[in-house]
């Protein structure tokens, strides 16, 4: 055990002293925090530019229609014919031309309309004149039918269905999909932590082996010992990383806030709060948002970042343990090739299912079954554990299970994998083939 103690702490200062790794732990957040901003400044200012769309209007349906907004300005011709408007089009270079003709009814209008542009339009230009359009031709439709602008509004008033849950409380659309995105993100950084920490793992067992250190290693360790120790302080570095992420990414949440000038009290509406603590809140604050922070602080937290470290430490063991038997098995990364897909796939598949299973039914037979196979469970177990555990959430039994189906798979593959490593680790000069792994493991 001594000689394990030793690995691990050797493992685990090698990655935490690196200069790459420092460098990344740091820059991290800071580079993801400064993604998001300028995302959003970009979109900022995308869309404030304002497109510029002529209008010849020559029939009586579409007066004071076409009105300027945020998005699009509309400029009206009159007295001109078309190709005199599309000259002036080109010259003044206006965005496009909406060529209104005249005819007998709104209908033959519409068919004879035409958009011209030098280049093809966005979807949301055609899109914002379409439903200007269509509103007319509803419009001029219900007239002809006798129906008055006054009854037409209401016929077209829009329905919400209220939500309520059983208990008196207020149920909100679309909350689902925002436990499962949030479990998501957990699980998605899950995967790349795999992916890039088992493929540390696996280049540190290669640059040992074709540098020969290992013959030197293993005359004073057992190979399982070994593996199990590089896979263990990278494990707890990838641990650490992550950790670190997290209080820097807190702190730089609790900087933007005070900055902002946002009250995180605002967001929080107690069930016993009179009307008149009611009326205090902020009324800057969208009552959508409110209620949607609601729900996101009512998410079980605690639970959901101890999960995550559960099924991240048992996940990595279970696809390092793999990533440690291939870099036994080859002598370079490029003879890796063959095997890494097959380790990715069900990674893969645990994102992508996970999130069209999970989004519609949580509690549905592919995600109850994603949830529960170890390849996938580490992902899609943690999209689903947003909602709790008990009523309404992951029943316990399904989540015990969960644990202790990654536990045995994580035992049988150890026990495989250290078979290969045995074996591959003193094999050189020669490109495995998957009959030949199937062969170590016999012996």
């Amino acid at each position: 055990m001594d000689k394990l103690r030793l690995i691990i702490w050797r493992e685990y200062l090698a990655k935490v002293r690196n200069k790459s790794f420092i460098i990344m732990t740091i820059l991290s957040p800071l580079l993801i925090v400064g993604m998001i901003i300028l995302i959003a400044y970009l979109t900022k200012i995308n869309d404030s530019e304002s497109k510029i769309i002529a209008v010849l209007d020559q029939s009586a349906f579409f007066q004071d229609k076409f009105q300027p907004g945020k998005a699009i300005s509309y400029v009206h011709f009159e007295d001109i014919d078309l190709e005199a408007a599309q000259d002036s089009v080109k010259a003044l270079q206006y965005d496009g031309l909406l060529f209104i003709p005249n005819a007998a009814n709104v209908d033959l209008v519409a068919q004879n309309m035409f958009f011209y542009s030098e280049d093809n339009p966005s979807t949301g230009t055609t899109a914002a004149m379409e439903s200007i359009i269509q509103g007319v031709l509803r419009e001029q439709r219900m007239e002809n039918l006798g129906v008055s602008n006054t009854t037409f509004q209401k016929i077209e008033k829009e329905f919400n269905l209220k939500l309520a849950s059983f208990d008196g409380g207020v149920n909100l659309k679309g909350v689902n999909e925002m436990k499962a995105f949030i479990g998501g993100a957990f699980g998605y950084a899950i995967m790349m932590f795999i992916i890039i920490y088992g493929g540390f793992v696996m280049r540190s067992v290669i640059e040992e082996k074709t540098s020969r250190i290992i013959e030197v290693i293993i005359s004073s360790v057992k190979p399982f010992y070994l593996m199990l120790g590089k896979i263990i302080g990278t494990s707890l570095a990838g641990i650490t990383q992550f950790a670190i992420w997290m209080i820097s990414s807190g702190v730089l949440l609790f900087i933007c806030v005070l900055l902002l000038g946002i009250n995180p009290e605002a967001l929080y509406v107690s069930p016993e709060m009179t009307g008149a603590e009611m009326a205090q809140l902020p009324t800057d604050l969208d009552e959508n948002f409110i209620a949607y922070a609601q729900e996101a602080l009512q998410i079980p937290w605690a639970l959901l970042l101890l999960s995550f470290i559960v099924y991240f430490v048992l996940g990595y063991l279970i696809y390092s343990s793999i990533y440690a038997a291939i870099g036994a098995a080859v002598d370079n990364e490029t003879d890796t090739q063959q095997f890494i897909f097959p380790i990715i796939l069900p990674l893969m598949l645990g994102i992508y299912i996970g999130f069209f299973s999970v989004f519609g039914n949580p509690h549905g037979p592919i995600a109850v079954g994603f949830s529960l196979f170890p390849l996938t469970s580490p992902i899609v177990m943690l999209m689903r554990l947003p909602g709790g555990i008990g009523e309404g959430g992951v029943p316990v039994w399904q989540l015990l299970l969960s644990l202790i189906l990654l536990i045995m798979t994580f035992l049988a593959i150890v026990w495989l994998a250290s078979k290969i490593y045995r074996v591959g680790i003193l094999m050189y000069g020669k490109k495995p083939t998957y009959r030949e792994l199937y062969k170590w493991l016999k012996y």
